[in-house]
């Protein structure tokens, strides 16, 4: 809703000015890419590698796979942890953000150092399938647990009072209810699979990820690389799509809150002890497989580190701090101006540049170098772009939700008594959103930390972060050596996913 005080301000064009600008740059390295694509064919189709096709075939039979998987534990779970009571569940349904702490490509590298020890070779497609499943089945999760938590109150009340168990009210009522939002969590982990390039690299897995680096890099086949990245978007802007209308159908169907007393069915005996389990493997899985590597390998860390260890870690901080500070910035800008200015083109270009969450990091990469051309900047701010670029819609869609909870009238009355647009954020916006910035530079950060297919592509020569050190560990079969690396992305990663528990916290809760 548009303050119409502050429209009428003279100071709205600045705003404007720097939405506009802002939402430019976010969208220009794809533009770049579309015109690089154009001229490149020369009117006719642009040519897959040698391997495009078993690349293409690769994504999709690791997307399908992973999706199936995915679906099954993150909806079970969701189900379980929302409509049925049993000890320990509020516990569990913490839990379940765990695997977001774990880069698939370190539970790939760990995996394979620990069957390695075994004599088990871990590579392919079934391993590929089961430990993206295992990384990305929280978006399914949040979202099919989100949907059994408000929508059909009535319905789930009325199984209960006809003695329907939970399952059974599960299959015909809860499940054709939630399948829009379940539908929206597996979009979610296609952007994610579609996204990976560690893990499918380690795995020997062919992958469109790969194969844009390795056209790119390895074969100095522009032409190649860029064909595989439209074929990379077209995947992608699919499953954003389908995510949206998805989203926009599973709104239809609240019609009160479930998930408390009144629709919960208890768990007791061995029912409560398979919910338990269910709820509680995926999770010790993702944490448990990196932790017992570590605990196997920490004679390593009496073993001199590496001399650079420390410069890593420092420019990986940084690159992680500034990302997050510029993300938090430019998404605070399009917040506000989605909120105080009604202009359709505007909403669209703030639309549009939000859409970089989406997009693999190979082929913003690509793009990036492409919308560089004329410009020549240094690495590091092609970098700090990507980012940005990147992550920018991970704080955005926090300050987009808080700015809505604030009452419209707060800002008539700031402008009323003559206040511009600068002087309302510093004194009403600020003070109310210094929760949702605060969690937004905390995820940006943390996701920059893990980030890999990006910092792979544009970082310097020699300028290795904490991510690109483990996988080229992993891919020299040193992995004791990348421990206190990985053990640092792991940290980092859990403290982000523990920024949200409070959002997950605020539903109805059991012991």
């Amino acid at each position: 809703m548009a303050i119409t005080p502050l429209i009428r301000s003279g100071n709205r064009s600045v705003l404007i000015v720097l939405s506009a600008s802002i939402a430019l740059l976010a969208i220009w390295p794809l533009i770049s890419l579309l015109n690089e694509a154009i001229q490149a064919s020369e009117g006719n189709f642009l040519q897959l590698s040698a391997d495009g096709g078993e690349q293409i075939l690769g994504t999709f039979q690791l997307l399908i796979g992973s999706a199936f998987f995915g679906t099954v534990i993150g909806a079970a779970n969701g189900w379980l942890l929302s409509n049925c009571r049993f000890t320990g569940r509020r516990w569990l349904r913490i839990a379940q953000l765990i695997p977001l702490a774990t880069p698939a490509y370190l539970l790939s590298a760990t995996l394979i150092d620990l069957g390695s020890r075994n004599g088990i070779l871990i590579n392919g497609i079934g391993w590929g399938i089961a430990v993206m499943a295992l990384s990305t089945y929280p978006y399914v999760f949040l979202l099919s647990t989100e949907s059994f938590s408000v929508s059909g109150r009535r319905q789930l009340e009325a199984c209960r009072s006809l003695g329907v168990g939970p399952w059974q009210a599960f299959r015909r009522v809860a499940l054709p209810i939630a399948l829009p939002a379940i539908g929206a969590g597996v979009a979610l982990m296609g952007m994610e699979i579609v996204n990976e390039l560690g893990a499918v690299e380690l795995l020997g897995i062919p992958s469109l990820s790969a194969g844009i680096l390795e056209a790119w890099q390895a074969e100095g086949n522009p032409a190649g690389a860029i064909a595989l990245a439209l074929v990379t978007l077209v995947i992608v802007l699919s499953l954003v799509a389908a995510e949206r209308q998805l989203r926009q159908r599973s709104r239809r169907w609240s019609d009160g809150v479930a998930g408390g007393d009144a629709t919960a069915w208890e768990l007791k005996g061995s029912r409560a002890l398979a919910a338990q389990i269910l709820g509680l493997l995926p999770p010790a899985l993702s944490l448990g497989i990196p932790l017992c590597w570590g605990v196997l390998n920490l004679d390593q860390l009496n073993q001199p580190q590496s001399e650079d260890l420390l410069a890593m870690v420092l420019r990986t901080f940084l690159l992680g701090l500034a990302a997050a500070v510029l993300a938090v910035l430019a998404s605070l800008i399009l917040a506000l101006a989605k909120r105080w200015i009604e202009a359709g083109w505007l909403k669209g270009l703030t639309f549009l540049a939000g859409m970089g969450y989406a997009i693999p990091g190979t082929v913003l990469a690509l793009a990036l170098l492409f919308a560089n051309t004329p410009w020549q900047f240094s690495p590091i701010i092609l970098l700090l772009w990507g980012y940005s670029d990147r992550f920018l819609a991970v704080s955005k869609g926090g300050l987009d939700a808080a700015l809505e909870r604030i009452n419209p009238s707060l800002d008539e009355a700031a402008t009323g008594m003559g206040l511009n647009w600068l002087q309302v954020l510093q004194k009403v916006h600020f003070p109310l959103l210094r929760g949702p910035m605060t969690v937004g530079l905390l995820l940006v950060f943390v996701d920059t930390v893990k980030e890999l297919p990006l910092t792979f592509a544009l970082r310097p020569f020699d300028f290795d972060t904490l991510s690109v050190r483990v996988y080229q560990y992993a891919g020299d079969e040193r992995l004791a050596e990348a421990l206190l690396p990985a053990l640092m992305i792991l940290v980092l990663g859990l403290a982000a996913s523990m920024a949200l528990v409070p959002s997950l916290d605020q539903r109805p809760r059991q012991s």
